[in-house]
């Protein structure tokens, strides 16, 4: 097998990853086309993409050593997708090569004038399935491995293997973007859920953004925390706690705590600041708390392009939840290492290193 990286920390666990990867042609725009327009491109890159690789390049940038599961299609671009990984120090050697198969690409368009993207993509074949995955190569896979990373694109293999990863106690972070046929199965084996800001009421149906978080927490309990992304607003997050609280304490409604840790929260401040909650008592017999992450404030002449910015914060929680970050630390770690990630062109460009001045402040270097 492969090693990770020369900058991986010694001895540190495995950080695993199943999912597809996706190569982006990436172009600038002044402004955004209108229908049969002619325009010029300002900027132009070629990228591997995919949630899960650019998690994983995250982690390995940061000194975790990490691999992947995944196939390919044997054609120049599901070569260079695998070597760009190698390059980054991400471990490959369980990525699978399809004959005859067409890669996964994606057409990402950044309209300068919005510092907003638009992908078009366009689906490869074949998928990962349950029948590429022998019990010997789940052994494999998983030996070493202290968190599993999933999103449900290669559902019936990544639920084969999240049931084996459980098996062994090995926690699992799930990507919930949007519902997809048979994510239930995957999401209930997930121990920490990162969700896009529609999927938590989506999938709960209830009528506010906390309140679902909250059902998520009743619906899943081996969930120990959902987090809620919200771009350039950062995040929320719902933690469930085993600390008691009095036995005659009320509920506290979800709604009103949220309304009023906003009220205490700066989000004024430039650099990522986190608000939490008490722990406290909620409907449904959860006992947690919540908290408000902001994003951090990136100059309009520093803000490049927010593709993979989502990938770059989960590549960061799952170095903390290895490393074990206090969760404070970890949240406002994650949206620094999310804004570094919005400073280049592609998801991988300015993804940082441990070295990186900017991450001085959480990994002492």
């Amino acid at each position: 097998m492969s090693s990770c990286s020369d900058e991986a920390i010694p001895g540190q666990p495995i950080v695993l990853g199943c999912g597809q990867l996706c190569l982006d042609y990436l172009v600038t725009v002044a402004s955004f086309p209108i229908p049969d327009q002619k325009i010029r491109g300002t900027s132009f890159k070629v990228q591997g993409g995919g949630n899960t690789g650019n998690a994983l390049t995250c982690v390995a940038r940061l000194g975790l050593p990490c691999r992947i599961l995944a196939k390919v299609a044997d054609d120049s671009h599901g070569r260079y997708m695998v070597e760009e990984l190698e390059s980054s120090g991400v471990d490959t050697s369980f990525c699978m090569s399809a004959k005859d198969g067409a890669s996964h690409f994606n057409y990402v368009i950044v309209d300068n004038q919005t510092n907003t993207r638009t992908c078009i993509y366009t689906p490869g074949y074949p998928p990962l399935l349950p029948d590429d995955l022998t019990e010997s190569l789940l052994l494999d896979v998983l030996d070493g491995v202290r968190v599993l990373y999933v999103n449900g694109r290669s559902r019936e293999a990544e639920l084969l293997l999240a049931q084996k990863a459980h098996s062994k106690n090995i926690p699992i972070l799930i990507n919930a973007e949007k519902k997809r046929t048979g994510l239930d199965e995957l999401i209930d084996l997930a121990d920490y859920a990162i969700c896009s800001t529609n999927f938590p009421q989506e999938w709960t149906g209830a009528p506010s953004s906390p309140s679902a978080l909250l059902s998520m927490l009743i619906r899943l309990p081996k969930l120990k925390f959902v987090i809620m992304t919200l771009g350039e607003h950062g995040c929320v997050m719902l933690e469930r706690c085993s600390s008691e609280v009095s036995g005659s304490e009320e509920e506290t409604d979800i709604d009103e705590l949220h309304e009023s840790l906003k009220q205490s929260t700066d989000f004024t401040s430039v650099l990522p600041v986190c608000n939490s909650s008490l722990v406290t008592r909620l409907t449904g017999n959860v006992t947690g708390r919540l908290v408000i992450v902001t994003a951090e404030k990136i100059p309009s002449s520093e803000l490049i392009d927010t593709t993979g910015a989502g990938d770059a914060f989960t590549g960061a929680l799952l170095y903390g939840l290895c490393t074990g970050m206090a969760l404070e630390e970890m949240l406002t770690f994650a949206s620094r290492v999310a804004a570094c990630c919005c400073r280049g062109l592609g998801a991988r460009t300015s993804l940082p290193y441990r070295t990186d001045p900017n991450l001085a402040t959480f990994l002492g270097t």
